[in-house]
C-alpha cells in the first residue's frame, strides 16, 4: 500500500482567470507528437523543447468535466488538465518504466458551490516515490515544485 499526498489549493483568481492564463502559460502538445521518435528522435526532441517554455510543462490535454455534468443539468466549472512533460518522463521511464502510470500527471480546477476556485492533484513525489527509485524520485520531486510553480504563476499572471 503507498500513501498519497493530495494537494488542495485555494486560488486567489477567479475560474475564468485562472484556467485561460494556465492555458496561455502552458503550450499545449499536439496528440501525435511521438509518430517520429523512431525515425526521427532529434526532430520529436526539439519539438518537445520547443514546447516546455519557463514553466517545463506542456499540456496534453483538457477535459472539460463540468460542461459534462449539463447532462445531468447540473453544469459547473471543472477542468482536468493532463500535464506533464515528455522529456521529464523519460528521465524516469528509463529509470524504471513504471512510473509511465502516472505520467502525463492529471490536475483538476475547479469553482466550488461557494464560489472559491482550487487546483487539485496529487503530489508527484508521492505517486513515483512509491518505486523505491532514488533517481525516479529525484525527478518527481522537481515535479512537485514545476506544478506548485505553474500554479503560483497562473493564480497571479495578468494577460
Amino acid at each position: 500500500m503507498i500513501t498519497v499526498n493530495h494537494q488542495r489549493i485555494l486560488l486567489n483568481s477567479t475560474y475564468e482567470l485562472f484556467t485561460g492564463n494556465l492555458e496561455s502559460l502552458v503550450k499545449r502538445l499536439h496528440p501525435e507528437y511521438a509518430n517520429g521518435a523512431l525515425m526521427a528522435p532529434q526532430d520529436v526532441q526539439s519539438y518537445l523543447e520547443s514546447l516546455q517554455g519557463d514553466t517545463g510543462l506542456i499540456l496534453f490535454n483538457i477535459e472539460n468535466h463540468g460542461d459534462l455534468l449539463n447532462l445531468y443539468g447540473k453544469p459547473r466549472k471543472a477542468k482536468q488538465y493532463v500535464i506533464g512533460n515528455p522529456l521529464i518522463a523519460i528521465q524516469m521511464t528509463v529509470q524504471d518504466i513504471r512510473a509511465a502510470l502516472y505520467a502525463p500527471l492529471r490536475m483538476i480546477v475547479y469553482e466550488s458551490e461557494d464560489h472559491n476556485v482550487f487546483a487539485e492533484y496529487d503530489l508527484p513525489s508521492t505517486l513515483f516515490g512509491q518505486f523505491g527509485n532514488t533517481a525516479v524520485l529525484e525527478v518527481a520531486i522537481g515535479l512537485d515544485l514545476k506544478l506548485l510553480k505553474v500554479i503560483n504563476l497562473a493564480d497571479l499572471y495578468l494577460h
